[in-house]
């Protein structure tokens, strides 16, 4: 009986410290090294390409899907792009701005097809269907000089 106590008592503790542990996440806002845990995170393989006012780290999921993450200079990654038969996981993919995507007001009549939110550090912009998703996210705050939206695709 005192055994079982003890068990179910440990049990709840770590139970109470996994709920109150914060999780991880990478993405959007983050590092240089977040693009290594997104890529392992999404067990996909990894394409850099230097551009002159920032690098393109694009992550190629099992899935089909292509993830890229817009890092500048300084190491931030200031944008996020995705194509491809199936949604990145945006939790991973926006990473702490994944709170203002939840908490987003949607239309009364919301599209299904495409979805919108503009905020001053946070736009995202995704579109698609079955099999065809597309879209991007940034921070115009992050974003570096010289580098256009147009650049995020």
């Amino acid at each position: 009986m005192k055994s079982t106590r003890s068990r179910c008592g440990a049990l709840g503790a770590a139970l109470l410290i996994q709920a109150f542990s914060v999780p991880v996440f990478a993405g959007l806002g983050g590092n240089l090294s977040s693009v290594e845990a997104d890529q392992l995170k999404m067990k996909g393989t990894l394409r850099t390409t230097v551009a002159a006012a920032y690098t393109v780290h694009e992550i190629q999921t099992p899935a089909g899907t292509v993830v890229r993450e817009y890092v500048a200079p300084a190491g931030t990654v200031f944008a996020v792009a995705w194509r491809g038969p199936k949604m990145p996981d945006l939790r991973q993919t926006l990473g702490t701005y994944f709170k203002q995507f939840t908490d987003a007001p949607r239309p009364a009549h919301p599209n299904h097809a495409h979805f919108a939110v503009t905020q001053p550090n946070f736009v995202l912009q995704s579109s698609g269907h079955m099999r065809a998703y597309y879209g991007r996210a940034y921070d115009p705050q992050l974003l570096p000089q010289n580098v256009a939206v147009t650049d995020i695709r």
